[in-house]
């Protein structure tokens, strides 16, 4: 769906991307991770052909849309009829109702008259704001905003989603129902790229998560493999419960007290075999043991240091 390879965009002595590269496949749910200035929203202007990158290449849906410093326009256009985009900043036309706004957006894509009117009809329903169809945009709130730019993304029924930051301004529910959204476009076979730095929304519901930092990407793949790899390289941290004291003298791993018979172990592979032999042989007995899983926020705050 999206393959980017060697980016590189510099802002006069900032090098926002620095060779980036980049894929996301179809069917993925791909979460673009990064602190503010690695280059998230950069990537996604680029690969929309809205701010020129000088060097690399990228593809959308097989299609070669920047290569040698310029944009194939033909291609461009072709790929874009087939992708919906959520901007993080956005102005709406204050004026005009949702459903006014709609009509111009799928008049944009060339949409039929005769389909309009229910698809318009269902994409309200979905963001929930059916029942504000003839209130003046300038009136909603950041949330009610943020739902009707989401509307306007999906309303060529896109092949690929491209959403910058889509939850911002959205309270609880909104979240929940823009969850249950980005997770009916999977079933349906829809590839979802999107940038956030709300991690715990990116570790819900992706399957693929990427790291940019200073415009690179530090890490590409799956979410356990990413967990598991990062586990093998910080330690395995198992919290271990036993019916009486243990002696850890002599033990290479790091063994720190949390009460009398409750202990912290940090070792560089996992060692609950070990574990449990080492107890058994001091003639006690395990009562609980249990493996730290590290959370993405974890991952990510370590891939930024």
């Amino acid at each position: 769906m999206i393959r980017i390879e060697n980016l590189v965009k510099v802002y006069k002595d900032v090098r926002a991307l620095d060779g980036l590269n980049l894929e996301v496949r179809s069917g993925q749910v791909y979460g673009f991770l990064g602190p503010n200035g690695a280059g998230k929203s950069t990537t996604i202007l680029s690969t929309l052909g809205l701010i020129f990158p000088q060097e690399g290449r990228i593809q959308l849906f097989d299609l070669e849309v920047f290569a040698n410093g310029r944009f194939n326009e033909g291609n461009l256009v072709e790929a874009k009829r087939r992708i919906g985009y959520m901007p993080e900043h956005a102005t709406l036309w204050e004026f005009l109702t949702p459903v006014q706004t709609l009509e111009i957006i799928a008049d944009s894509f060339g949409i039929p008259k005769s389909e309009r009117e229910n698809r318009i009809r269902e994409l309200l329903e979905l963001v929930n704001l059916w029942e504000d169809r003839d209130r003046k945009v300038g009136k909603f709130s950041k949330g009610m905003r943020q739902r009707l730019l989401l509307a306007q993304a999906l309303i060529n029924d896109p092949e690929l989603l491209i959403l910058d930051e889509p939850m911002t301004g959205l309270d609880p529910t909104g979240i929940a129902e823009f969850k249950d959204i980005i997770k009916e476009q999977r079933k349906a076979g829809k590839t979802v790229f999107f940038s956030s730095h709300i991690l715990a929304h990116v570790e819900e519901i992706c399957d693929t998560v990427g790291v940019i930092v200073k415009g690179k990407l530090r890490v590409e793949d799956k979410l356990d493999s990413i967990k598991r790899e990062f586990l093998r390289k910080a330690g395995y941290t198992i919290v271990l419960e036993t019916n009486i004291p243990i002696n850890f003298t002599g033990v290479e791993w790091k063994v720190t007290p949390l009460g009398e018979k409750k202990y912290r172990i940090v070792a560089p592979e996992d060692i609950r075999e070990q574990i449990h032999d080492f107890v058994a042989a001091q003639g006690a007995k395990v009562l609980t043991m249990q493996i730290k899983a590290p959370s993405l926020e974890e991952i990510f705050l370590k891939m930024v240091e």
